[in-house]
C-alpha cells in the first residue's frame, strides 16, 4: 500500500466488509510540467473563466439598471416644469445604490478573474516565451491557498474606485447637470440655492450636501493608491506599451 493510503470497510449487502483504498494525495502530481492540453489543468482554467464571466454579466446587469433607473427618472423630471427638482437627487440616491451592490459584486468576480491573471501570466505567457519568466516565482504557493481559503482581494474602497472610473462616474456627473440645469431653468423661485430647498431643508443644507457627496465620490475614485486588482486593464497600460522595444 503506498504512503499516504489507507483501507476502509464497505458493506455491499453480503454481510462480509469489503476494503477499498482511499488515497490522501489524490491530487498529487496532477499539475506536473509533463501536463498536456487536455489535463486537469486546462479543465481547471475553463472552470474558472466560466465563473468568471457569470459574474462579468452580474456586473453587467447592475449597471444596466443603473442606466434605465436614470434615464426613466430624468425624463419624468423634465417632462414638465412642476416636477420638482429633488426627484433628480432621488435618481442620485438609487444610482448610489446600484454602484454600492456593484461594487460588492466586483469583489466576488475579481476572486475568479485574479485566478485567471494568475494563470494567464505565469502558465500561457510562460509557454509562449520562456525567455520571460514567470511574473510571480510563488504562484503555486499562493493560488493553493486561495483554493484552501478563499479570500476577497481588493477592499470595497477600491472597488467602488473601479466601478466609478468605469461607468459610474459619468452618470453621476450627467445627474450633477440634470439637477444644476433643472434648478435654474425649470425652478419657479428666488434663483439658487433657495431653489435647492427640499422640504426641512434650506437650499444651502441640500447644496452642501450634494457638494459633499460629489467631493466624497470623485476623492474615493481618483485619490492616489495602490491598486491590489489582478487583472484589470487601465486605460495606462494600453497606452504605455510601446512594441517597439520588442
Amino acid at each position: 500500500m503506498s504512503e499516504g493510503s489507507k483501507t476502509e470497510p464497505t458493506d455491499e449487502g453480503d454481510g462480509e466488509p469489503d476494503v477499498f483504498t482511499v488515497d490522501e494525495t489524490i491530487g498529487e502530481g496532477v499539475f506536473e510540467e509533463s501536463m498536456g492540453p487536455g489535463s486537469s489543468f486546462a479543465h481547471l482554467y475553463r472552470g474558472e473563466i466560466h465563473r468568471m464571466k457569470l459574474w462579468r454579466e452580474r456586473l453587467d446587469r447592475t449597471s444596466n439598471w443603473a442606466i434605465t433607473v436614470m434615464a426613466a427618472t430624468l425624463t419624468f423630471a423634465f417632462s414638465s416644469r412642476s416636477n420638482p427638482h429633488y426627484i433628480v437627487l432621488l435618481a442620485i440616491v438609487t444610482v448610489s445604490i446600484f454602484l454600492l451592490i456593484e461594487a460588492r459584486r466586483f469583489r466576488a468576480y475579481d476572486i475568479w478573474r485574479s485566478r485567471v491573471r494568475m494563470f494567464q501570466q505565469n502558465v500561457f505567457a510562460y509557454a509562449l516565451d520562456p525567455e520571460l519568466g514567470v511574473v510571480d516565482d510563488e504562484w503555486r504557493q499562493k493560488l493553493g491557498r486561495d483554493y484552501r481559503i478563499p479570500k476577497m482581494k481588493v477592499s470595497l474602497e477600491e472597488a467602488l474606485a473601479h466601478r466609478l472610473r468605469r461607468v459610474y462616474a459619468p452618470l453621476f456627473l450627467v445627474m450633477l447637470a440634470a439637477w444644476a440645469f433643472h434648478l435654474t431653468t425649470y425652478a419657479q423661485a428666488q434663483g439658487w440655492p433657495q431653489n435647492a430647498g427640499v422640504e426641512g431643508l434650506s437650499g444651502t443644507v441640500v447644496t452642501l450636501l450634494v457638494v459633499l457627496f460629489y467631493a466624497g465620490l470623485f476623492t474615493i475614485a481618483y485619490r492616489p493608491r495602490t491598486w491590489h486588482v489582478n487583472g484589470e486593464l487601465m486605460s495606462s497600460d494600453v497606452t504605455g506599451w510601446d512594441y517597439s522595444e520588442d
